[in-house]
């Protein structure tokens, strides 16, 4: 099968779409990769180092759901048909791919199939699914720093079972360690520093 990077600017790029593109047409080119090839997929926008505005809280939500499916150890997703149907302007996936193929294929001079039982055992997919869905929580945070760092490790997470490549999959899992870590340390400062707020205006109306 083709590499990621090959099929997605075939798709996009050199064939004839309508302005309109589904989910449900997507899903079409992931055959048996299907999981990693929407995880990829849906974080890409929110992983590039280029704004993305609007995508962290949509996609989060709709990689929760895929992330909780894995742990549940589906070997197909389900999508609400709402979601599989909603149309997206291609133009807006060109320009997501345009910055996102080149990372895609920098990361696939790395890949191939190794520590595959990471990627397609019960407890190597429970742990994965875990993690995703933790970052996906964090994706959908609307408080600036909790976005980024986790869709990489949802990215390169996602890649990893791509390819069956365990090593690969154990780099994401390490990444989405630090996005958790910098994702709690960014909302126990906004809780401390929120509470300090409100200490200082009750001590205001307070005199």
């Amino acid at each position: 099968m083709a590499r990621l990077s090959v099929e997605l600017h075939r798709y996009f790029f050199e064939e004839e779409r309508s302005e309109g593109v589904i989910l449900a047409d997507i899903i079409l080119l992931a055959g048996e990769r299907i999981f990693g090839f929407l995880f990829v997929l849906l974080a890409l926008p929110s992983a590039l180092p280029v704004p993305a505005p609007g995508y962290s809280i949509p996609f989060g939500i709709v990689i929760f759901i895929l992330a909780s499916q894995l742990i549940a150890g589906a070997r197909r997703p389900w999508l609400p048909k709402r979601v599989m149907s909603h149309p997206i302007a291609l133009s807006k996936i060109q320009g997501i791919l345009k910055a996102g193929i080149p990372w895609l294929e920098k990361i696939e001079l790395l890949s191939r199939p190794r520590l595959t039982y990471i990627c397609t055992s019960l407890p190597g997919r429970v742990i994965i699914g875990s993690a995703i869905a933790l970052m996906a929580i964090s994706m959908m945070i609307p408080i600036p720093g909790t976005n980024t760092l986790p869709a990489i490790g949802i990215f390169v997470t996602g890649f990893g079972l791509l390819d069956d490549d365990g090593m690969i999959s154990l780099a994401g899992l390490v990444i989405c360690v630090m996005g958790f870590v910098l994702s709690a340390s960014i909302l126990i400062g906004v809780w401390f520093g929120g509470s300090n707020l409100l200490d200082l205006i009750r001590n205001w109306l307070g005199q």
